[in-house]
Formats: structure tokens, C-alpha cells, sequence
């Protein structure tokens, strides 16, 4: 898969600094490539749901974001991204250290890119799969003066 855009890691890269979701988290934006992503989250107790795991709406917010940046690096400079639906099986306790969505582009079309996210609890050098995620990425394409 090839970007639409030239500049594409930098509007990704910047475009992440800006969600403050993702900074209140204290996730980090680890790997970009064309139709990829992987954002990794370390544990906070303040993340945790009552049994200590990490809350299920951090593994899905993060599969969100790294798929939606997957989808966007091959997305036209005059367009932003936004989620239309996604799926979000949990499949094991989010028990680690940290954890980290890994995103993929299954298909990019013009408007609609269709992604899959695993999620990973990390464990020092062990990685258990925790969560999977199948999304429905837009392209909000932007008028030149609008």
C-alpha cells in the first residue's frame, strides 16, 4: 500500500500529539508505516478495572487509535480520519506491564479502509494476546475553503 500523501508520517505524528485522550493514557505512538501502527500504553494502576487488569476501554482505545493512524497514513493531505464502527472481542485478562495495539489496513478504499488490531499484554519479554478488533476507518475529505 502505497500514501496518498507525501507527508504522511508527519500529519499522523502530529495528529496523535493532539488527541488528549491518548496523552491522558500515557500512550506513546511506537511504530508508523504505510497501512500501519502501534501505540503501547504502560500500566497505571488508574487504568485498571477491579480486578487490577487493565480496563477493557484502554485496550479498545488504544486498537481504536492505532487503527484509525494505520488507515490515515494512506489518506489524502486534504482529508482527516474518523471511526465508523468497530468490534472489539476480548479474548484474555490485561495482565502486564503495558499494553500494545499492533493495527493493520485489510483494504483501503477510497472513502472506507477496513482495519484489524491486536492488543497485547506485555509481560517483560512474554506477550499474551488480549484483545482483537475489526474497524471501519472513514476519510473525511475537506473542502479547500472550508
Amino acid at each position: 500500500m502505497q500514501p496518498l500523501d507525501p507527508d504522511w508520517e508527519r500529519r499522523v505524528r502530529e495528529s496523535f500529539l493532539r488527541q488528549d485522550f491518548m496523552q491522558h493514557l500515557g500512550a506513546e505512538l511506537l511504530a508508523v508505516r504505510p497501512g500501519y501502527c502501534e501505540i503501547r500504553v504502560p500500566f497505571r494502576r488508574e487504568l485498571t478495572q477491579q480486578h487490577g487488569y487493565f480496563h477493557a476501554g484502554v485496550s479498545g482505545a488504544i486498537a481504536d487509535s492505532a487503527s484509525g493512524y494505520a488507515a490515515f497514513t494512506l489518506m489524502p493531505t486534504n482529508s482527516s480520519v474518523l471511526t465508523v464502527e468497530y468490534k472489539l472481542n476480548l479474548v484474555a485478562p490485561a495482565a502486564g506491564d503495558a499494553l500494545l495495539a499492533r493495527a493493520e489496513v485489510v483494504r483501503s478504499g477510497q472513502t472506507l479502509k477496513v482495519c484489524r488490531a491486536d492488543v497485547f499484554a506485555l509481560n517483560k519479554n512474554a506477550e499474551t494476546l488480549c484483545a482483537a478488533t475489526l474497524s471501519t476507518i472513514m476519510t473525511m475529505f475537506h473542502r479547500p475553503d472550508s
